[in-house]
């Protein structure tokens, strides 16, 4: 499958898959940014991406960005296949849940890209859904 990427920074490398087995492949930081405690900030993830027609980008983090004291702000990220203007760089909104400043550097590989298929649906509306109810959250763990 053939994705259609633009980077603003070439002196930074292009995304790759890490392993054979890995489901996305990482974005590197374009410029350092520090993120002050309890606030978002947007880092610059150096890329344009045009995922493939009826595909989408899920923009996610890396399982260990929450030892730096951040997460993503909104879970992830959707990137529709139409945000592929020249300047629509993808930015992670970070949350730092840490009393002091957290600083991401350049080069630094803290999200990564998983490219999905879309699958649009059909709303069926119904008054009763004829199922039981399950009782809301955890409730698959109660004995």
């Amino acid at each position: 499958m053939k994705v259609r990427i633009k980077r603003f920074d070439t002196t930074l490398p292009l995304p790759e898959y890490k392993t054979k087995g890995a489901a996305g492949f990482d974005l590197s930081v374009r410029i350092t940014t520090t993120i002050a405690p309890h606030t978002v900030g947007y880092v610059p993830l150096n890329v344009v991406i045009e995922p493939p027609e009826g595909h989408y980008v899920a923009l996610v983090a890396r399982s260990s960005l929450h030892k730096r004291g951040l997460m993503p702000a909104n879970g992830f990220g959707v990137g529709d296949r139409d945000y592929s203007g020249n300047e629509d760089e993808y930015k992670a909104a970070l949350l730092n849940f840490t009393d002091k400043d957290v600083v991401v550097e350049r080069g630094e590989r803290i999200m990564q890209v998983v490219i999905s298929p879309v699958v649009h649906v059909e709303f069926l509306e119904v008054e009763d859904m004829g199922n039981d109810n399950r009782g809301g959250f955890g409730t698959t763990g109660n004995n």
